[in-house]
């Protein structure tokens, strides 16, 4: 699969899929501190499924209307 992981998620998470085989691009690598709407419009053109812990995206995408391949928003007990 092709991943766009956002910079909220832990470093393990990418390391961990790109050992899975997976296609991981993630953000804090190629362009830290990209405004959210940089974030969406990179995991729309590249076909890549967002991964994130931040809430915003899915105010950004939905209320919004903002186009999205998908958006998996992570959230780790406490």
């Amino acid at each position: 699969m092709r991943f766009l992981v956002d910079e909220s998620c832990d470093v393990a998470l990418g390391k961990a899929l790109v050992e899975a085989g997976n296609d991981v691009l993630e953000i804090r690598l190629i362009r830290p501190g990209a405004e959210d709407e940089w974030v969406v419009s990179l995991a729309v053109s590249e076909d890549r499924i967002l991964l994130t812990e931040d809430k915003d995206f899915g105010w950004l995408i939905y209320a919004h209307g903002h186009k999205a391949i998908g958006v998996i928003f992570l959230r780790y007990p406490v």
